[in-house]
């Protein structure tokens, strides 16, 4: 009898425990009563949103490297291409005074594909000064210009010359004679003749110095008259028939003349 009262109070024990540890385990950790836990709203995760698919474009096929060279040196208006709308701006530009340099750079840059001396991508032949022998009597600083051999020598005086390639006259504008040197000027101002407007109309009737003018870095003046020895914005013409008379030079060359020259000097000039 007494075994099986303790046996239930025994039972009875464990059922309590049992039930208490049930209780504990449905409870919320932390602090907060079961009742505030079961109310908090529950925040789900943000959905992943898919990437629009951006279409891709085909790509135009790499320019081949010689066209793009070419496109970079090729000007971008030409005289002998151009229609008659482009022609007439550059008439138009040219007659109020506006762009007389930019004008004058894109008329002697579309000169370049009709060069003997052009290579291509911008390039040109060169014919560099030369300390040549030379045994006619001439005084020392005199200039000699052989239009027909297309070169210029400055008479050193001790049995040699430097001999330079120069650009002459077109057919019909050659000239010969003797003259002397009566002026120099460094970066001139080019004015046209009236001559040259009325064979071309589109010119600008004054370009003031600098690499876009056609008489290039440096300038000789012969006596009164209106030719010059003179540096060029169109160095790939050097050694053709370019010029209305005048003698044209590299801007490397006519600096070294220059320096060269005096006032007086004389000038012999022999087709």
């Amino acid at each position: 009898m007494k075994s099986n009262v303790l046996l239930a109070s025994l039972i009875t024990a464990v059922s309590l425990h049992t039930g208490a540890m049930a209780q504990a385990a449905s409870e919320p950790a932390g602090d907060k009563p079961a009742e505030a836990a079961a109310s908090e709203p529950v925040i789900a995760a943000p959905e992943r949103k898919a990437r629009p698919r951006v279409k891709r474009e085909a790509l135009a096929p790499e320019q081949p490297a010689t066209e793009r060279y070419g496109d970079f040196f090729r000007p971008s208006w030409n005289a002998r291409s151009a229609g008659p709308d482009a022609r007439a701006n550059a008439r138009s530009a040219s007659a109020q005074g506006q762009g007389a340099s930019q004008f004058m750079l894109q008329r002697a840059a579309s000169s370049y594909s009709t060069s003997s001396n052009a290579l291509g991508f911008g390039l040109y032949r060169i014919t560099p000064r030369e300390t040549v022998q030379f045994r006619e009597r001439h005084a020392p600083g005199t200039i000699l210009v052989r239009q027909r051999e297309k070169r210029l020598y400055y008479v050193n005086g001790d049995g040699t010359a430097i001999r330079y390639a120069i650009a002459v006259g077109r057919e019909g504008a050659a000239w010969s004679g003797t003259s002397t040197v009566s002026d120099k000027r460094e970066w001139p101002d080019w004015t046209p003749t009236a001559s040259i407007l009325a064979k071309q109309p589109d010119l600008p009737r004054h370009v003031d110095g600098g690499p876009a003018n056609p008489m290039g870095a440096r300038a000789l003046y012969l006596g009164q008259t209106m030719y010059r020895i003179h540096g060029t914005n169109e160095p790939w013409r050097i050694g053709e028939e370019a010029s209305s008379g005048c003698i044209r030079m590299s801007n490397d060359d006519i600096v070294d003349l220059y320096n060269r020259t005096r006032l007086g000097a004389t000038v012999v000039v022999t087709r």
